[in-house]
């Protein structure tokens, strides 16, 4: 064993440690990174030879958490670790982005990265060092790659930006992003921020690139340490020269010059396309076309790809006939749906998101029970995205990691917004179902769920946006896109997704395919899309210009109290029998939560009666009983010198027979029954036994002429005499103590 180990220092004065030769020796590279007590194992695998008729990259990203290292057992029937959770998933598409665009174009084996949390502490968050482990596996292997790459997260805390902070240090952050680099070029950015401008985003980028080089260095030296400069040999293409010159010079005019027609339509424009490509097809043999199919393929769509950008670049015109910076045509509608408690449609042009917003209590919470990260979350979007948004056949299959990341990233955008727990103690799900998709329906779900927010009656501090950016970019010439297609985004150098309100940015999502990415490029884009944003917000305030005052009839009101600490266990009973009690007589959900010195009760129902004798019953409970104040009573019990009454939840009082009435009551059974209502007011609370006296005379009028009768006057006993004689309290300690006779002792036993 000859382990290898590079130690470079970064913000701050902490190390970073990458080590290679001592775990998984047996794959293509792997590497240990370290960073405080947090500890990444990252391996990655390649085959030898491509699949037949590849002509992408087979790429797999995993990242996962052990719990053992953080000392923590899984949850579940089968205590172990089961598939990956969305956040798990969420930081391997951070890797898949930052590695995949790095791999020679012509280099089509599959590759599998898979990065484990083996150590974790508390300060340290794994997701900024997922890429550097990565990156660097792949370095110390014979896998060609063209990095290295790494990834910081970079914050803005008081003022001040901080490369990779501490977890307790994220929660102050104004501006939280992940950004990946190589020594040259961003290669991709993700992150949310509270309304913060395109200026400081800039600055951001800039300080984390600074950093990001310092890993690059590192990962170059730790692969000249372990001399894995020179990769492997491979061939994973068989190319035909004179075909592809042949069909790129009868096929690129004719590409070039039906781009340019505008056609705004998508299935209009493919099928155009494909015309080119069959009439290509049929001036070759049939036996050439089927032999040569895969590659015909292959380069018509090269030809198609570069007749495209170079319209876009030469005539200064898209492929839908728009400007550069022009949004296409948008309608939106609300309470489209009668019996959500939200909903919205939002369609720009053949994209299309159908929004629902559902409120619920807080025993809807989302529980969050992962290795690093536990808690609830009572904010949640979920974004579906079925085949037939774009007129495929496809199964539902389950999830997939695309839903996760877009539904990820509209959720960042919105919760910047949304209003605290007190003013809206709501669990709040949004759902986005996308009809159709071409281009960017994850900001059309940022627009439609803000929509379903305001429709839902839910007080939003502002309206968000979204918009996607694109760019195109050839021998110096470039073109920042506003509002992309799908067929832009795929022939582009870049998809740069930008949300926020009109004061500010609330988050991003970048991916870069090109190299040279100038910070003049990303300004343009970023002021381009600002511009497009504030279009769009027009139109969020025009469909509704504000969020409704008012929940919808079939919201669920939530009433919220707060009450000491010591009452919560009399409000659930013995087993929750109280609670549940209650629950069950006014058709309300109760919940409560202990914080601090206080516990909070959301008392939940679509009745408002139900809520207010919830209510009425809780403060019973909870009430301190007072002198003086005048309480609705039941009577429980009836004695021959009074009656017991109910004055508050669980308290009793004695009412006296002479305070029935200002006149005499001879008998009790005369004037009440056991379960009769009566008014009383708390005269006296005894200081000894804390029984409490009732009064309901107090609170009839007195009747003319009645006078008091005086109370007679006992005289004071005198005191007996002592006499000597032994008090009979068994706790006297000068009675005395009768003494037991001795016992002579046995001198065998102590032998």
């Amino acid at each position: 064993m000859q382990a290898i180990k590079k130690v470079f220092t970064i913000e701050d004065g902490r190390q970073i440690e990458i080590e290679t030769g001592k775990l998984a020796k047996q794959a293509d590279g792997s590497v240990v990174v370290r960073m405080g007590d947090t500890m990444l194992l990252a391996t990655v695998c390649a085959k030898k030879e491509a699949g037949e008729n590849v002509d992408f990259m087979p790429l797999t990203v995993d990242y996962q958490e052990k719990y053992a290292a953080v000392g923590r057992f899984p949850g579940g029937f089968f205590k172990r670790e089961a598939r990956p959770s969305e956040y798990e998933i969420l930081i391997a598409r951070l890797v898949d982005r930052a590695l995949r665009p790095l791999f020679p174009e012509d280099f089509h084996a599959e590759v599998q990265v898979q990065i484990t949390l083996i150590s974790g502490d508390q300060t340290t968050p794994p997701d900024a060092l997922a890429a550097l482990a990565a990156s660097a596996a792949l370095a110390v292997s014979d896998i060609p790659f063209n990095g290295p790459v790494s990834e910081v997260r970079i914050a803005y805390i008081d003022g001040k930006f901080v490369v990779n902070p501490s977890i307790e240090d994220m929660e102050k952050a104004e501006l939280d992003l992940i950004v990946a680099a190589t020594e040259d070029n961003i290669m991709m950015v993700e992150g949310e921020m509270k309304e913060v401008s395109e200026e400081l985003m800039l600055e951001a980028l800039k300080i984390a690139h600074q950093s990001i080089k310092t890993h690059c260095q590192a990962i170059k030296d730790l692969e000249q340490m372990a001399n894995k400069t020179q990769k492997r040999e491979y061939c994973h293409e068989t190319n035909d020269k004179e075909l592809e010159e042949k069909i790129h010079n009868a096929t690129y005019q004719q590409c070039y010059d039906f781009a340019k027609q505008g056609i705004p339509n998508k299935s209009v424009r493919s099928e155009g396309f494909a015309a080119i490509k069959q009439a290509f097809i049929d001036t070759l043999s049939e036996e050439e076309a089927l032999e040569k199919e895969f590659l015909i393929s292959k380069y018509f769509h090269a030809t198609e790809k570069e007749a495209m950008r170079d319209m876009v670049l030469n005539e200064r015109v898209r492929l839908d006939g728009r400007r550069l910076d022009e949004i296409r045509p948008i309608w939106a509608e609300v309470n489209y749906l009668p019996t959500p408690h939200g909903s919205a449609i939002f369609t720009r042009g053949e994209t299309q998101s159908l929004t629902t917003c559902t409120l619920g209590t807080k025993l809807d919470e989302q529980i969050i029970d992962g290795a690093m990260i536990e808690g609830k979350n009572n904010f949640i979007l979920h974004y579906n995205f079925p085949g037939f948004a774009t007129g495929e056949v496809k199964g539902n299959r389950g999830l997939s990691r695309r839903e996760v990341g877009h539904g990820n990233l509209a959720m960042r955008a919105l919760k910047q917004v949304l209003p605290t727990s007190e003013e809206c103690p709501y669990t709040i799900r949004i759902v986005s179902d996308i009809l159709e998709s071409n281009g960017s329906s994850s900001m059309a779900t940022v627009c439609a769920g803000c929509l379903a927010l305001m429709d839902a009656g839910v007080q939003i501090k502002k309206p968000v946006s979204g918009i996607a950016m694109g760019l195109i970019a050839k021998d110096g010439k470039w073109a920042v896109l506003s509002d992309i297609l799908g067929d832009e985004d795929h022939l582009g150098d870049m998809d740069f997704k930008v949300t926020g309100t009109v004061d500010g940015a609330t988050a991003c999502q970048m991916d870069i395919k090109c190299d040279g990415l100038s910070y003049e490029i990303l300004t343009q884009a970023l002021l381009q899309a600002k511009q497009g944003r504030l279009h769009i917000l027009n139109i969020i305030n025009e469909t509704l210009p504000a969020p409704r005052e008012d929940y919808k009839p079939q919201v669920p009101r939530v009433l919220q109290i707060t009450i000491p600490k010591e009452f919560i266990g009399a409000v659930i009973g013995p087993g929750g029998k109280i609670i549940q009690e209650m629950q069950k007589e006014t058709k309300t959900t109760i919940v409560i939560e202990e914080k601090g010195e206080f516990g909070v009760i959301d008392i939940v129902s679509v009745n408002k009666d139900g809520i207010d004798a919830a209510l009425a019953r809780i403060k019973g409970i909870t009430t301190v009983p007072e002198i003086g104040q005048e309480y609705e009573g039941e009577v429980k019990n009836i004695q021959t010198f009074g009656a017991f009454v109910e004055f508050l939840p669980g308290k009793d009082g004695l009412l006296h027979i002479s305070e029935l009435a200002w006149e005499r009551v001879n008998n009790v059974e005369d004037v009440l029954k056991v379960g009769d209502k009566i008014k009383v007011k708390l005269i006296e609370v005894d200081k000894k036994t804390g029984k409490f006296k009732l009064s309901h005379r107090v609170l009839l009028p007195k009747p003319e002429g009645y006078v008091e009768r005086p109370q007679r006057e006992r005289p004071e006993r005198p005191e007996r005499p002592n006499n000597n004689r032994p008090n009979n309290n068994r706790n006297n300690s000068e009675r005395p103590k009768p003494q037991k006779p001795e016992r002579p002792l046995d001198e065998d036993f102590y032998i």
